[in-house]
């Protein structure tokens, strides 16, 4: 078993596109995904129901992380949980971090079968060492 990862986005395009890359990263195993994404008409948006279903797909008990893009994602998310068993929801983090770079953190982790709290971890840090390194950048140009 290993974490589930669920990614919500108002753009399925986006979510898929970031899963996609955050794949490649990956030689072993693929931990388990779920893309939420988009209404159901293909539109822009978020539908808590397919997040509640994207969650319980990819639970096996050892957590679920669910990587969000923009500030309505975030209350779709947290009302999904409100519609999961409490066991599972208990298990369950919505992160705060980057979707693209936090992604990728969260799916190289997730494959090695890290715990919940590593994977979270991991992906609430990836944009450490950009902002570390733009950040230097900046001070020279000024």
């Amino acid at each position: 078993m290993s974490v589930g990862i669920v990614v919500v986005s108002h753009s399925r395009a986006l979510a898929e596109g970031a899963v996609d890359l955050a794949t490649q990263m990956v030689t072993t195993t693929q931990p388990r995904l779920a893309v939420a994404a988009g209404t159901a008409d293909g539109g822009l948006g978020t539908d808590a129901m397919a997040i509640q279903a994207a969650i319980e797909q990819v639970d096996e008990g050892d957590g679920v992380l669910v990587m969000v893009d923009l500030g309505s994602a975030v209350m779709s998310a947290e009302m999904a949980l409100e519609f999961c068993d409490p066991d599972l929801a208990e298990r369950v983090v919505v992160s705060s971090a980057p979707l693209v770079e936090g992604l990728v953190a969260a799916v190289v982790r997730a494959a090695q079968d890290a715990p919940l709290a590593t994977v979270v971890r991991d992906a609430e840090q990836a944009l450490d060492a950009k902002k570390k390194h733009l950040d230097r950048v900046l001070t020279r140009q000024n």
